[in-house]
């Protein structure tokens, strides 16, 4: 393998990938010619990932597993799933798209992730973890009649693998007994030591055709005589747990192989060629770098995982505070005054903010890894025992929890606070990410209190009102920046479900805004001589001044960065119906579509949130 210093700011010189249009092109490859290629991929993702900005280090480190599975494999007609899809970039180099990497996550470009409507190599769309192994067996059932020689591969890191759908699907496969091949790709550097010259010997002999040959026909043998095979097969179970982590997958049905050295092209070769042809579902242990060939990848992990541009990287002077800063601020003060916080995060310690409190208040900080039903239920736990905890996590990340989120927390009415973050349009992570539908799905919950800051100021004061009432209560945020507005670092809490009037002008138009698009709500509001409104708060809503105010209007207009249907803006339309106040209403907000990768700018655009494209919709409905 071939180690950069750096990302280099000049595009390489590739022939041999230059030459491939499709995996069939390498297929005739000596290991040698895939070493070369290898190389050549890893010198211009470094490249292209430089120039667009994007995941790096999961691709990275699975450069020579994407070569082998394409060159043994009969893709696409074999399926290839990828879990996550982060470390799909080799992937989509090798499958013909190597000239559009510069597009990937831009608007009109190359997905972040594998889509289905991209490339016939991408046959499941993914961007949340640990569906891999459920896809894979859908496809391997679905086509067992059709199409028999039909091959099915799915890829999981291994920190997919501790969400629970991984573990039923792998139950399930166990229990189906298919032709599958399951391939764990374990990059954490804790279990490196488990690559050595006996561990490799063991996984050579449990791969190859001869072990697999004298097993069945020793099982054979054996079954006649129940004792001899339960303890020959003990014996077996036992050999294997001395020298490989694999005896859970062997008890759940899976022939476990492994681990193996997953950058080692010729030991990858070897052994996937000979579980290509083996019967039953087989699950095999790679073991990789993240980050691999890219020394300061290698070193800072997290880091890598993505970056943006090189140049853009550079020239970044701003030293103003993310809404996840902010939040990293608020939870740190508030734990620091009241003892009983509890934070919690499904492996999103950096991203959302929390690496300082992890840091200070180490044993009042939980990171349950991808694994937001045992997140929420968990919290809801620490909440009966008088505690306050507070679940930092994604807005489209909650959405897997949701079963949680209403039977173990809101039907108890227990005292748990979600930080909201990644709400609304993300940008070039694409609809997968988007924060597009935390107002809709959590507004019918009972007993759940739901705040939509303005600026970064209002997210900390509503954090501060979230956490002090008794109860669920939520606070959305985006991603990025905010109109960079002076902090009041006291920790008093607003009065729930009271709003704020930021212009009284006409008491016939009334401009509505939940959460961060005020200042295009103030920009529409001074054009039409309109009363704007902060809402602040989508539940409960202010009623005494949505009375007062919508009595005397003709119209009110809801602006919000969330899903139309559903959204705040349908919560005001409620309530007018229920008060029998017959009033036209227009509402803004995320449109009935998903809105594809592009910069959070873009995507507002295209939704309809920007400053022109409401004030052109305005004129034709005013």
């Amino acid at each position: 393998m071939k180690i950069f210093k750096e990302i280099p700011i000049e595009k390489p010189i590739t022939p041999m990938l230059d030459s491939i249009d499709s995996p069939s092109d390498i297929r005739s490859f000596s290991i040698v010619e895939l070493e070369n290629l290898a190389n050549e991929i890893r010198e211009f993702l470094l490249y292209s990932v430089g120039q667009s900005g994007g995941h790096l280090g999961g691709g990275l480190g699975v450069i020579e597993l994407t070569i082998i599975l394409h060159y043994i494999f009969n893709t696409p007609f074999d399926n290839l799933v990828w879990d996550v899809g982060h470390q799909a970039y080799p992937h989509k180099i090798l499958t013909g798209r190597k000239n559009q990497m510069h597009s990937i996550r831009k608007k009109g470009g190359l997905a972040p992730f594998p889509s289905r409507n991209e490339s016939e190599f991408d046959v499941f769309g993914v961007g949340h973890s640990s569906t891999s192994i459920s896809a894979m067996l859908g496809m391997a059932i679905a086509s067992k009649e059709s199409n028999p020689e039909k091959k099915h591969i799915a890829v999981i890191g291994d920190g997919a693998m501790t969400a629970g759908m991984a573990f039923e699907a792998l139950s399930h496969t166990g229990h189906l007994k298919p032709n599958v091949l399951i391939i764990l790709n374990d990059n954490d550097m804790s279990i490196s030591e488990n690559v050595g010259g006996l561990s490799n010997y063991f996984s050579r002999i449990w791969a190859s055709k001869t072990y697999k040959g004298i097993k069945k026909s020793g099982a054979s043998f054996l079954k006649p005589l129940p004792q001899a095979y339960h303890l020959a097969r003990k014996v077996e179970t036992q050999m294997k747990a001395m020298v490989a982590p694999g005896t859970i997958f062997e008890e759940l049905g899976l022939n476990y192989i492994g681990p193996i050295d997953g950058h080692n092209l010729k030991e990858l070769k070897d052994v996937i060629s000979n579980l290509k042809e083996f019967e039953g579902p087989q699950f095999l242990h790679v073991i990789t770098k993240k980050g691999a060939g890219l020394d300061p990848a290698e070193a800072d992990r997290i880091g890598f995982h993505a970056i943006g541009k090189i140049q853009s990287i550079k020239n970044k002077k701003s030293k103003q505070k993310k809404y996840q800063d902010i939040f990293g601020d608020w939870i740190l003060d508030m734990a620091n005054k009241d003892e009983k916080l509890i934070a919690i995060t499904p492996a999103m310690r950096e991203g959302s903010g929390l690496v300082r409190f992890s840091e200070k208040f180490p044993d009042r900080y939980y990171d349950v890894a991808i694994a937001e039903q045992h997140a929420v239920t968990f919290a809801a736990g620490i909440a009966t025992e008088n505690k306050k905890p507070v679940v930092a996590i994604y807005s489209t990340f909650l959405q897997r929890a949701y079963d949680q989120l209403i039977h173990d927390v809101a039907v108890q009415n227990l005292d748990v606070t979600f930080a909201l973050d990644r709400s609304g349009l993300v940008g070039e992570d694409g609809p997968t990410h988007s924060g597009n539908y935390d107002i809709a799905y959590l507004r019918c919950i009972p007993n759940m209190v739901i705040c939509t800051p303005s600026d970064e100021n209002e997210t900390r004061k509503l954090l501060t009102t979230a956490y002090l009432h008794n109860g669920p209560a939520s606070v959305r945020y985006p991603r990025g920046t905010g109109p960079d507005s002076n902090i009041d670092k006291d920790l008093k809490p607003l009065k729930i479900g009271k709003a704020k009037v930021i212009n009284q002008e006409s008491s016939e138009i009334i401009i509505l805004n939940f959460g961060v698009l005020l200042n295009e709500a103030n920009e529409i509001s001074k054009e039409l001589k309109a009363t704007l409104v902060d809402m602040r708060f989508v539940k409960p809503l202010d009623e005494k001044l949505l009375r007062k105010l919508l009595k005397k209007a003709k119209i009110f207009i809801s602006i919000e960065d969330g899903s139309i249907m559903g959204g705040a803006g349908s919560a005001v339309q409620e309530f007018a119906s229920k008060e029998n106040l017959n009033i036209r209403s227009i509402l803004f907000g995320i449109p009935d579509k998903f809105i594809e990768h592009a910069s959070r700018e873009e995507m507002l655009v295209e939704a309809g949130l920007d400053v022109e494209n409401i004030k052109s919709k305005l004129s034709k409905l005013l």
